[in-house]
């Protein structure tokens, strides 16, 4: 077994551009971090249930430092005059001649393939690149130490604005999700026929998978009842005439920045009378979101704005017990019972982006040119909620769009999909509906 191989292709695969993006974003750590020792882990896969394991997703902060996803790595930023030194620490690759090789499933390269090694890495990424056994006991990472906890802040603040390359990732991570929903909607009549809203889940999953690393969260499809269930994710329930159709969905690119969309289609094709009533009102409150996203703004402001509109329009429909001021007072939020979540969140390599962030720098702040955030105001009433009227139990509807804040305003990634009903139930039957773009797996 341990002889007898020939050479293998391990060269070390990124997107282009990732490298270069990553150095300077160890520059603006390096800045921001004078003299302090960085340790950065990329992480291990963990364990699904005895020796099986979930699929390895690295650490975001590893990725946005390195530009790459390596299992077991380690990145240390040492300082050195005024700036700091990189190493990478990778695990050894167990190949031919070693009993890894064929005696460990879980990394010997007879089971899980070529693995780059050091040197491969390091021209890839241009970076010292060692064996992780050589990493200096006194580095091994510790999450719980302060000192840790402290450059996550930092890195979370820092990864708050995108630079030019992340925001090319970001948007054709929207693109490609755009091109995701056209592949669902393709399906309905095989949901509606049995297939339902798994069918529907894994028609995205597949999507995402073959043009980029897959989904960036676990896709929400939520038909009729199930709408309403802000995380639905279980995705077992059958797909209805008639009903609504919740889908929040985003694919992550193969460089591990994801979209987030969402959109509510009738499955019939037309939206009912009250269907329609719920969702003109959230579309308002949406566009009410979207005007208060700007630089310079108060970051909460969006939030208030769609808050506002889906609180007055609630009580002209009779369903607050207190006025629209009281109501939207810190002490009122009556009108939260119909949407418990926010309206909005920071969007990068997680979908949740920098939600290490300390309060004062993120709910607290003011948006600023680079930022890419989510606006999503819904409404959500539930089949079991005795507060409403028959006709509006079991009804969810949200709308979420994906906004680039400029220098001089904002920019909605997400534009190419419609908000309003008309353009919805236009885009549903293909009128202005693009077919699911094929790229290489390469």
């Amino acid at each position: 077994m341990a002889t007898g191989w020939g050479p293998q292709d391990r060269t070390a695969r990124l997107e282009p551009g990732a490298a270069d993006a990553a150095a300077g974003h160890r520059a603006r750590l390096s800045a921001a971090l004078t003299g302090a020792t960085v340790v950065v882990a990329a992480g291990h896969a963990p364990i699904r249930s005895n020796d099986t394991t979930y699929d390895f997703r690295a650490d975001s902060d590893f990725v946005w430092l390195t530009g790459a996803a390596i299992e077991g790595a380690v990145l240390v930023l040492s300082p050195a005059a005024g700036t700091h030194d990189a190493t990478l620490y990778v695990p050894a690759p167990q190949r031919a001649g070693t009993t890894g090789f064929f005696a460990d499933p879980m990394h010997g390269e007879l089971w899980v393939g070529a693995v780059p090694g050091p040197s491969d890495w390091s021209a890839a990424l241009g970076l010292p690149v060692r064996p992780v056994q050589d990493l200096p006991d006194a580095l091994v990472p510790n999450d719980r130490s302060e000192a840790a906890q402290t450059h996550r802040r930092v890195l979370a603040e820092l990864r708050m604005i995108k630079d030019g390359w992340e925001v090319e990732q970001l948007s054709r991570a929207v693109e490609d999700t755009v091109d995701g929903f056209a592949a669902v909607l393709a399906e309905l009549p095989a949901a509606v026929a049995g297939g339902g809203e798994r069918w529907l889940q894994g028609t995205f999953d597949r999507h995402a998978r073959t043009v980029g690393n897959g989904p960036g969260y676990a896709t929400i499809v939520g038909s009729g009842v199930h709408a309403p269930t802000l995380h639905w994710v279980r995705c077992d329930g059958p797909v209805v005439e008639g009903a609504l159709l919740l889908l929040d969905m985003g694919v992550e690119e193969r460089t591990l920045y994801t979209a987030d969309v969402t959109r509510t289609f009738p499955v019939s094709g037309t939206f009912t009378e009250t269907q329609r009533l719920v969702h003109d009102l959230v579309e308002r409150s949406h566009r009410a979101a979207l005007a208060a996203v700007g630089p310079g703004r108060d970051y909460t402001g969006f939030h208030h704005a769609a808050m506002e509109v889906l609180a007055r329009g609630l009580s002209d429909w009779g369903l607050l017990p207190v006025s629209v001021d009281e109501a939207l007072s810190p002490a009122g939020q009556h009108h939260r019972r119909w949407i418990v979540c926010g309206v909005g969140h920071h969007l990068g390599l997680d979908v949740h982006d920098c939600a290490q962030s300390p309060p004062d720098r993120y709910l607290g702040a003011a948006m600023e040119p680079g930022m890419v955030l989510t606006v999503e105001p819904g409404l959500y009433f539930q089949a079991h909620d005795e507060l409403v009227p028959p006709e509006l139990r079991g009804l969810g509807v949200r709308i979420e769009d994906d906004v680039l804040v400029s220098a001089t305003g904002a920019q909605v990634l997400s534009d190419a999909l419609p908000i309003d009903a008309p353009g919805l139930e236009a885009w549903l039957s293909g009128a202005s509906r693009p077919g699911p773009v094929r790229r290489g797996a390469g």
